[in-house]
């Protein structure tokens, strides 16, 4: 029987103005040969709010400074089971969308566990990301990303007309 650690966190979609998600290139300390690409974000703190939470992860992996009411609504929640570090985790967590016109990484911010797991970041384009052969969570990115970023047709938009 496994036994978890119980964890909420909340997680960003950082999408710039060519369609690309930032992404983190990270690997397990307990398993360096397990690598993966993930998105910024991580755990509450107790009595945090996940738009908190968020926004206080955004600025801490990547300078990225925003009120969390910027955030809006989760776009996406789920549950989540993965080790960490020898530690089993059972994870809440939201994510939120945030689109900028483009923004540099400043990774100043990590703690001890980051820059010891973390090996880089890269920006992805959601078909890039399918194709790619890698590991990257959650597993279903692409398609999340592709149903997300669609555009909403206007409500004076007739489809027939060009």
């Amino acid at each position: 029987m496994t036994v978890y650690t119980l964890r909420r966190a909340a997680r960003v979609l950082l999408v710039d103005a060519a369609g690309r998600i930032l992404l983190f290139h990270g690997f397990d300390p307990a398993r360096p040969g397990h690598h993966y690409w993930f998105t910024p974000g991580g755990g509450l703190d107790r009595a945090e709010s996940p738009a908190a939470g968020a926004a206080r992860e955004l600025a801490e992996e990547t300078g990225l400074r925003l009120d969390p009411a910027d955030l809006g609504e989760p776009v996406w929640s789920e549950t989540t089971e993965f080790p960490f570090d020898g530690v089993w985790y059972r994870q809440e967590q939201d994510f939120f969308l945030l689109q900028v016109p483009s923004w540099q990484v400043d990774t100043a911010g990590f703690d001890d566990v980051e820059r010891g797991s973390i090996a880089g970041h890269r920006w992805w384009s959601p078909a890039d990301l399918a194709a790619s052969g890698e590991r990257y969570y959650p597993a279903d990115l692409p398609a999340l990303l592709t149903r997300l970023l669609r555009p909403v047709p206007r409500p004076d938009q007739d489809e027939a007309s060009c």
